[in-house]
């Protein structure tokens, strides 16, 4: 059985410029479990942030989840794996997952001569991509997955990501996931837009009953997880529930400005639209209902 190390503590998006040590991306690390398809026999070490760890012991296939800290990385220097997969572009990180016994390595690496961050063969196309959408804004060499799947040298056949809960039944009939972290407070549809699409629902008709994202799932994701799961239908920002409604396989539309629509692939069972406007995801949700 070979040894695999992950890590994606969530402090920085794989394929995105931006750097925060200070904060998660949860959604970051829930779309980066779609890894897992490929070490379903392996013996699998996750290391992630203490705030990503219900999303890791949700995940099936990891044997050893591990919180980001320093008996952590001791531990982690005394051992030798096989595989080790970096996906933080944190300094620290890097230069730590350099100093790891291993007999291959995928990632990012830290260079330093040039003082910056580096990619393991397979990622120099991850880094390209990175750096187009610091320019661009926007990712046109293929969905997130087919990207992860590269940067580890594999090619992505449509694999889902790796996420389980108990199937509870289905309580709502839609469920609108209105509310962003702090994070990234510009990727909200306007409120206003969300009453309009309450009402078109409503005139419509056959009645559907919708939940509205409960204010307390954002501070307790095990509660966050079993709304999603209690849905038929999700309307989300782009956000950590968009990716958790991808896992739970729910029927979706995705509502996207002002980040891309290009880099998410629904799995066929969803509708990505760009700044849309309160009918046209009222079209959408009719579609999907049909």
């Amino acid at each position: 059985m070979r040894k695999i190390l992950i890590i994606k503590t969530g402090y920085s998006e794989t394929l995105d410029p931006e750097i925060n040590g200070r904060s998660v991306s949860l959604g970051d690390i829930l779309r980066t479990t779609v890894l897992l398809n490929l070490y379903k026999n392996d013996h699998v070490t996750w290391v992630v942030d203490e705030r990503g760890l219900p999303i890791i012991l949700s995940t099936p296939f990891i044997r050893r989840p591990l919180v980001y800290d320093p008996s952590t990385i001791l531990q982690l220097q005394a051992e030798r794996f096989d595989t080790v997969i970096n996906l933080e572009k944190v300094p620290g990180i890097c230069v730590w997952a350099e100093s790891l016994n291993a007999t291959r390595k995928y990632g990012f690496r830290y260079d330093p001569y040039e003082m910056n961050i580096d990619g393991y063969d397979f990622s120099q196309l991850a880094l390209s991509t990175i750096a187009e959408k610091d320019v661009f804004g926007e990712i046109d060499n293929g969905h997130w997955s087919e990207l992860l799947f590269k940067l580890v040298g594999r090619t992505w056949s449509g694999e889902e990501y790796c996420f389980k809960r108990p199937d509870y039944g289905e309580s709502f009939g839609i469920g609108f996931n209105y509310r962003v972290g702090s994070k990234w407070p510009e990727k909200a549809w306007p409120r206003e837009n969300w009453d309009l699409l309450r009402d078109l629902i409503k005139e419509s008709g056959p009645p559907n009953v919708i939940s509205w994202q409960p204010k307390e799932v954002l501070n307790d994701l095990n509660k966050y997880f079993d709304w999603i799961n209690s849905c038929r239908i999700i309307v989300t920002n782009d956000s950590l529930g968009l990716h958790l409604a991808i896992a739970l396989q729910k029927k979706i539309v995705a509502l996207f400005g002002p980040s891309n629509p290009k880099e998410v692939h629904l799995y066929g069972r969803g509708v990505a639209l760009f700044k849309p406007k309160p009918q046209t995801v009222h079209e959408a949700i009719k579609t999907l209902i049909e």
